[in-house]
């Protein structure tokens, strides 16, 4: 596994900056606007950083699998916001059909919902990792407290289902802010985001998605689909049974193998 982020570093230099604007505004005459203009720059900054969700800017952040899962060949397919009754029974078919593993970014409360389900998950060889507990759409607002009772019980509900405690995270749409880092190290949790996603909560174009997924796939990719939230097509069918196919064939065809995050991340 990645080792468990810190305090990322522009947290520390946020706060140093901070307090050398205050200090700077109360004793140098005239320098006041300065320093407001550059706390304002640092602010900018981090709201930038805050909506990439692939940047590490804010803290460390998996995009890739290392190098020894590029020289296995390997890919990992992570699946969020499930599980869900109707859509994950029909993922799980067609992953175990193509011989491929998959992550499941599952939120908690649908865990506890459908127990037997992500159960049958873990069964088939799969592996479930932390989404958070309820999914918040303000998530990238919460405090370190809020990140701690969010995550940490998402934690306690996952393994009480599954019997396994989730090494991986991934945020709410990727989105979260500098107090994260330091609540995932606490909890011994990686922030895992992908290489590539094919938007199809949104997108009810299965052609599109596997375009976007499948576009220079490579070893060492992560890609994102969804079997909770996802759109639908014309016909009405969940986009992700439409795209998994032909992805899992265009796999195989590039002599790549799907493997779960934990078995991407061994030595």
């Amino acid at each position: 596994m990645p080792d468990a982020p810190g305090m990322p570093p522009i947290f520390i230099a946020s706060a140093v900056l901070h307090v050398l604007a205050i200090g700077a505004a109360v004793l140098v005459p005239g320098a006041w606007p300065w320093a407001l203009g550059a706390v304002v720059l640092n602010h900018a900054l981090i709201t930038g950083a805050v909506l990439m969700p692939r940047g590490r800017l804010i803290g460390p952040n998996v995009t890739r699998l290392p190098q020894a899962a590029i020289d296995r060949r390997e890919l990992a397919l992570t699946i969020d916001d499930g599980p869900d009754p109707e859509v994950t029974p029909q993922v799980l078919d067609l992953l175990d059909a193509a011989g491929a593993r998959a992550t499941f970014f599952c939120i908690a409360e649908r865990v506890a919902a459908h127990p037997a389900l992500a159960r049958e998950i873990i069964a088939r060889g799969h592996s479930i990792q932390n989404h958070t507990a309820i999914h918040r759409h303000d998530f990238s607002l919460l405090g370190p407290r809020g990140y701690t009772a969010e995550i940490g019980l998402a934690q306690d509900m996952l393994a009480a289902v599954t019997g396994q405690r989730p090494t991986c995270f991934r945020a709410p749409a990727g989105f979260r802010n500098p107090f994260l880092a330091p609540v995932l190290r606490r909890l011994g949790l990686s922030l895992v985001s992908w290489t590539r996603r094919g938007f199809d909560t949104r997108e009810r174009d299965p052609a599109k998605v596997l375009a976007r997924l499948a576009h220079r796939l490579a070893a060492g990719d992560i890609l994102l689909l969804h079997d909770g939230h996802a759109a639908r097509t014309a016909a009405g069918t969940p986009v992700v049974l439409e795209v998994l196919p032909p992805l899992l064939q265009k796999i195989r065809q590039a002599r790549l193998r799907a493997v779960t995050l934990p078995e991407g991340f061994a030595a």
